[in-house]
């Protein structure tokens, strides 16, 4: 089972703001070339009426094509947690948890996912790339959330998600090709 981790700053932005724009899944698409769609089914309310269980449909340029997925995305506001489950699609197995904690004035957004093909002959080669596809997306994707946001932690991601945003501006609003993305060719 392999695993990414981000963590993202997002600059006087409290953490219930934070968590609230980060759970708007279906934004993600105009956030990022790289995510095809994401279709929200169905949802589940708790006694306040608020959403705490959703089912959304994922579509992401991987590679030469697109990897699919079913997911049940469970939400608790109190705690400022997503935690969400693959249903059906493309990894063996897939699931993850985003956390948003305060840090003085600022937001904490920490995304962690493990998952699996299923394919271990081909471990070696997809799940390296997966790994760094979904390292650059979240990156690329919650730093747009906010007015002022930075990865927290890692260089390399960093320079990515600011690749990323260069290449995004030089291309036509929303003309890219499905094998060309914000975070490049996959």
């Amino acid at each position: 089972m392999r695993s990414a981790q981000v963590t993202i700053r997002a600059v006087a932005v409290a953490p219930a703001d934070a968590f609230d724009r980060v759970r708007d899944f279906a934004a993600y698409p105009e956030l990022s070339s790289v995510v095809r769609s994401v279709t929200v089914n169905q949802t589940a309310s708790g006694p306040s009426g608020a959403v705490v269980e959703e089912h959304s449909d994922w579509e992401v340029y991987f590679r030469n094509g697109i990897l699919r997925w079913s997911e049940t995305d469970t939400f608790d506001r109190s705690a400022l947690t997503i935690d969400f489950t693959q249903t059906d699609g493309d990894f063996a197995e897939f699931s993850g948890t985003w956390r948003v904690r305060a840090d003085g004035e600022d937001s904490l957004i920490d995304f962690s996912t493990e998952f699996d093909f299923g394919i271990p002959s081909l471990a070696g080669i997809l799940d390296p790339v997966a790994e760094r596809v979904f390292r650059e997306t979240i990156g690329l994707v919650v730093t747009s959330l906010f007015p002022k946001a930075e990865v927290v932690g890692d260089e390399a991601l960093v320079r990515a998600v600011e690749l990323a945003r260069e290449r995004a501006a030089e291309l036509p609003a929303r003309e890219s090709a499905p094998a060309v993305s914000a975070v490049g060719a996959l």
